[in-house]
């Protein structure tokens, strides 16, 4: 089907040597240079298209889509602008973006919508697209010839902002340190000034995900990551203890001795706990813990022993983790989800960019300081992502988690090949 005379008035030859701020804006900068329609449409009906929406009404009826046309000049009428994800300006209070895509536009246009839809106004990767019959007919057959292929940007792909995004010093290392999540999710990955999948999804995901509706709650959940507050204390103990006792003996310690040592202590701690204490105000009684209580928790830790004792097999298997090399801390997890976090607070406009900048600079030097490659942090970052969600299936959890670190391992362009770890 022959797109050429689809895109109406208002074009404008396009800028040699422009810079594209991402792969999506280059593919249809490229398409427009070589009149090449079919493929700028093809593009668009792939992309995420984000539209603006007040902020106001998109709080009161999230579920609502409101029809904000602009004046075209070149068109000389009213259009819908949308623009892709790289062409998006840093968020404000407000307006917000919502996203959507070529194909659902189509089912919504009525007669007493725009005469046209124009993606990235003003910029050399500008389409004007008409919205008669004919147009939207376009649209559906573009829409409907994607097929299978992924819709946004691919998941589980290293997508880079070429401009305005930084890719190294501190903050470009602080937002590899979440680069996890938005790989995964196919974001960028150093998106600082973030709009993810749009206002009012990001907001869903952050309630449904976190219960995270405000900000109070956005800034204590953001804080007790960096402090690494949300990962089980009962998996520090364990995973500690025997990077204690590696040192210790300058070797490595078998499944047996861990879960011995690891008992030993619990049941000293428990002794020491029912001992009596003389505090400034008297003798204070000790805490006394049943035996039921006790033989419960040592069992438990035991348990747990065995688990990441058969993770870190798998993860050796998998190439996660290097032979012979054992997990020291899952603190990772939390630094992760904590770099996430800050640029989650961005896209629900409950923190700033200057707060989410401060936020992942922070959360860089703590995985900095605690860990020695970005091979280290991942298999940490992996091992308290598994404790939490696998159950020991080796299922989505962990496949996802494998696969997005085999991803930022290998691509050239990931940051965790392209920043220095010091």
């Amino acid at each position: 089907m022959d797109a050429t005379a689809s895109l109406g008035p208002g074009q404008q030859p396009a800028l040699q040597g422009w810079q594209a701020p991402s792969a999506i804006e280059r593919g249809l900068y490229e398409a427009r240079v070589r009149g090449d329609w079919p493929a700028y449409y093809d593009l668009v009906a792939q992309a995420d298209l984000y539209v603006v929406q007040s902020r106001t009404l998109s709080d009161a009826e999230p579920d609502t889509f409101y029809w904000h046309p602009t004046w075209n000049p070149g068109t000389r009428s009213d259009c819908l602008a949308v623009y892709t994800a790289g062409m998006l300006p840093a968020p404000v209070p407000d307006p917000v973006f919502d996203t959507c895509d070529l194909g659902w536009l189509a089912e919504r246009w009525g007669p007493t919508k725009p005469p046209y839809l124009v993606v990235n106004p003003g910029s050399p990767c500008e389409g004007v697209i008409p919205a008669s019959p004919e147009g939207l007919a376009l649209w559906r057959w573009h829409h409907d010839a994607r097929g299978q292929r992924t819709h946004g940007l691919a998941q589980y792909a290293v997508h880079t902002l070429e401009v305005g995004g930084p890719r190294q010093g501190q903050v470009a290392f602080g937002l590899g340190v979440g680069a996890q999540l938005f790989v995964q999710n196919g974001q960028f990955w150093n998106s600082l000034a973030n709009h993810g999948g749009g206002y009012v999804k990001e907001k869903k995901a952050l309630d449904r995900w976190w219960g995270i509706t405000d900000r109070a709650e956005w800034l204590d959940a953001l804080e007790r990551l960096l402090r690494a507050d949300m990962v089980s204390s009962v998996w520090e103990f364990v995973l500690q203890l025997r990077h204690a006792m590696a040192r210790d003996f300058a070797g490595p310690v078998s499944t047996d001795h861990w879960r011995e040592a690891a008992e030993r202590v619990i049941r000293a701690r428990a002794e020491e706990a029912a001992q009596p204490r003389l505090m400034p105000d008297g003798v204070t009684q000790g805490r006394v813990t049943s035996t039921a209580t006790l033989e419960s928790e040592v069992a438990g830790v035991q348990r747990l022993i065995g688990r990441i004792t058969r993770y870190e097999a798998r993860f050796r298997a998998d190439g996660l983790l290097a032979e012979g090399a054992y997990i020291r801390s899952v603190d990772a997890w939390d630094y992760g989800r904590a770099s996430a976090m800050a640029r989650w607070g961005v896209a629900t406009r409950l923190g700033s960019v200057a707060e989410a900048e401060s936020a992942v600079i922070r959360a860089g030097r703590l995985v900095q300081v605690n860990y020695r490659s970005w091979a280290d942090f991942s298999a940490s970052y992996a091992l308290g992502r598994c404790l939490q969600f696998d159950e020991e299936e080796f299922g989505d959890w962990y496949e996802e988690s494998l696969r997005t670190h085999r991803v930022l391992m290998t691509d050239p362009t990931s940051p965790w090949l392209t920043i220095p770890w010091a």
